[in-house]
């Protein structure tokens, strides 16, 4: 089960250390990752950022790297999440760097691997469940219904400071665009 809750001396000791928001947290996540088969965490977009949302428990139940959206309108984000980890957990196998048309008609997505160094910022909440931060990740980027990705020359202006890609150098880092990517 995704949890850190168990009866284990060193999930006891984990938990003794732990606010009783983090808790609730926990609580939360392993309930909608029963009921769900994962949970997604929403974050609110602020002056220094786009929102986002995550999910928890897609690698602890299914074997399926936890996903990060960043800037998607707000209820469009948790029906990608829960698309791709439904898909995924039935045993579709995603490429990163391929491009995909048919979570959202018309609107093609990719999928890129995401840079640990940017896991505290964007799956704060998965550390609960995973303390060591021991997961892949993957982001899915999702494109303008024009087509256009954020490392498009002719991408909306602000695109790529609003949906970062969360690679070491900001840009696709797994495929080259144009050449074996979108």
């Amino acid at each position: 089960m995704c949890a850190v809750t168990s009866t284990t001396p060193a999930s006891a000791d984990i938990t003794a250390d732990l606010s009783e928001e983090d808790l609730r947290l926990i609580a939360w996540i392993e309930e909608q990752a029963k009921d769900r088969g994962n949970a997604v965490i929403t974050v609110a977009g602020d002056d220094e950022g786009a929102n986002y949302c995550f999910t928890a428990c897609a690698w602890a139940l299914h074997n399926v790297p936890e996903a990060v959206v960043v800037g998607l309108p707000e209820q469009m984000g948790p029906v990608l999440l829960d698309a791709y980890v439904d898909r995924a957990a039935n045993g579709e196998i995603f490429e990163v760097g391929r491009r995909y048309d048919d979570f959202f008609e018309g609107v093609p997505v990719v999928l890129e691997r995401v840079n640990k160094g940017h896991y505290p910022a964007f799956f704060g909440s998965a550390f609960l469940i995973y303390p060591d931060g021991d997961f892949p990740a993957l982001q899915l980027i999702v494109a303008t219904p024009e087509g256009k990705f954020p490392w498009h020359p002719d991408a909306p202006e602000g695109f790529a400071q609003w949906q970062q890609v969360l690679t070491d150098s900001g840009a696709p880092e797994s495929w080259t665009p144009g050449v074996d990517g979108p």
